[in-house]
């Protein structure tokens, strides 16, 4: 299994002071979940790319095996992203679906819900799977079992 990360600004380990000092004294929480995010970053090996994820998708996605099974994840930053920028990843995601199967899970796109549209063999399926916290602190899940098959 190869894990691929790819963001406009990589966050070093000598980025985790300033990260730590973003977080509002107040919020005790997000601090222990920042220091955990730090622990497990340490211990689990994820290739990083700098750049623009919505105009590296495609180069990333023919690299791949057509037979390995892809999944674009993002968060709340998708309310920054510029609608015709929205539009070509998911038209990216649509092409990719036509050939191999391919998950976008997301959130903060067009609402605050939690997202995942997918494609196997060629068909595509879309699901509201829960409502997000704008903090991410929490999620409200609203989603059944799914099937899949």
């Amino acid at each position: 299994m190869e894990r691929v990360g790819i963001d406009l600004h990589i966050v070093h380990e000598q980025d985790y002071p300033w990260l730590k000092a973003l977080i509002w004294p107040e919020h005790e929480r997000r601090l222990e979940v920042f220091e955990q995010a730090v622990v497990e970053r340490k211990n689990h090996s994820v290739q990083l790319y700098e750049g623009d994820g919505i105009k590296l998708l495609p180069h990333f996605l023919e690299k791949m095996p057509v037979d390995s099974i892809v999944g674009v994840f993002h968060t709340h930053v998708a309310n920054q992203i510029p609608e015709k920028e929205k539009c070509f990843l998911l038209d990216t995601i649509k092409k990719a679906g036509e050939n191999r199967d391919i998950f976008h899970l997301y959130n903060n796109m067009w609402d605050r819900k939690l997202h995942l549209d997918f494609y196997q063999n060629g068909v595509e399926t879309n699901h509201t799977i829960g409502e997000t916290d704008g903090h991410g602190r929490s999620f409200e899940w609203s989603m059944s079992i799914l099937n899949t098959q």
